[in-house]
């Protein structure tokens, strides 16, 4: 009768054991620093769950619906840069204004960006802070990048982009582009939140 008592004992402690050892990991775990990789996979998921379209999957021919504004994708470039991909989509409101919307992944979440032609009135894009339109930006990212063109983009099927980039004190980004041996050109970008984009998917 002793020796069944003790094993019992025995038993009971062994259980308390673990439970609290359980408990502690579970505890460790949520405390514990999250790496980029799980917050990236979070932001994903939430962008899953909130049924937002994902603007990734945008194809030529695609109608977009961008902040209240209807817009066809006419064509795209799908640029190369160090090991870097994105996607930047040619729209057309059909007023023959054209803008480009930006789509790419960083470590921080999907970057989406709508960019609207400015003009440069011949403009070289220094490395020192330039002045358009009466405010002052400040060089920030340059450099070239390849690219292959896909739909009426206007550009040769394959290629190298020239880009230098600028930001304002208010957050106002504005970028300089040119196809190599063209002309520079430049925009001014808003970013976008996935859930103002809507897509009609071609028939």
């Amino acid at each position: 009768m002793t020796t069944a008592v003790v094993l019992g004992l025995c038993l009971a402690a062994v259980v308390v054991v673990l439970v609290a050892y359980f408990a502690t990991a579970r505890r460790e775990g949520r405390g514990r620093a999250r790496t980029a990789v799980e917050v990236e996979a979070d932001f994903y998921d939430e962008f899953a769950e909130l049924d937002y379209f994902d603007p990734r999957t945008i194809q030529v021919g695609d109608t977009a619906t961008v902040e209240g504004s209807r817009f066809k994708a006419i064509g795209a470039l799908h640029l190369m840069r160090q090991g870097d991909e994105w996607t930047e989509h040619l729209l057309d409101d059909g007023s023959r204004r054209v803008h480009w919307l930006s789509v790419q992944e960083r470590p921080e979440g999907l970057e989406v960006m709508l960019w609207t032609p400015v003009q440069a009135q011949g403009m070289v894009p220094a490395k020192s802070m330039l002045i358009m339109e009466g405010v002052e930006f400040f060089p920030g990212d340059r450099g070239t990048v390849a690219y292959r063109a896909e739909g009426m983009t206007g550009l040769p099927e394959r290629g190298l982009l020239d880009f230098a980039d600028y930001r304002a004190h208010d957050g106002r980004l504005l970028s300089f582009q040119r196809v190599q041996g063209g002309q520079w050109v430049a925009s001014y970008a808003s970013p976008l939140t996935p859930g103002s984009i809507q897509v009609d998917r071609k028939p």
